[in-house]
């Protein structure tokens, strides 16, 4: 099966939810993060810089509850990004 390569701004989405995992995650290790999510630190380093931009929906949500991040303010950070309220999207 043939992957769909990912749209500019399916990219951009995964980037901006990089970057909030970082804000959120602080001065929290990766490692002490990925361990609380059940994740390793290389899938954890990998969608905070963007490489991995579409992580599945259960890494998703054990990041949001390994950093105290309610799902609903999870969404609508990546809406707000998705609807070219951040700068990355306005290209």
């Amino acid at each position: 099966m043939v992957r769909v390569p990912l749209r500019p701004q399916e990219r951009q989405r995964g980037e901006g939810f990089g970057a909030l995992l970082r804000e959120v995650r602080g001065d929290r290790s990766m490692v002490d993060v990925a361990a609380a999510a059940g994740v390793s630190a290389e899938t954890l380093r990998k969608i905070e810089t963007g490489r991995a931009p579409t992580p599945a929906f259960f890494t998703v949500v054990a990041l949001a509850h390994a950093l105290d991040l309610s799902l609903d303010d999870l969404a609508t950070a990546c809406a707000e990004d998705a609807d070219g309220g951040g700068q990355a999207m306005s290209a």
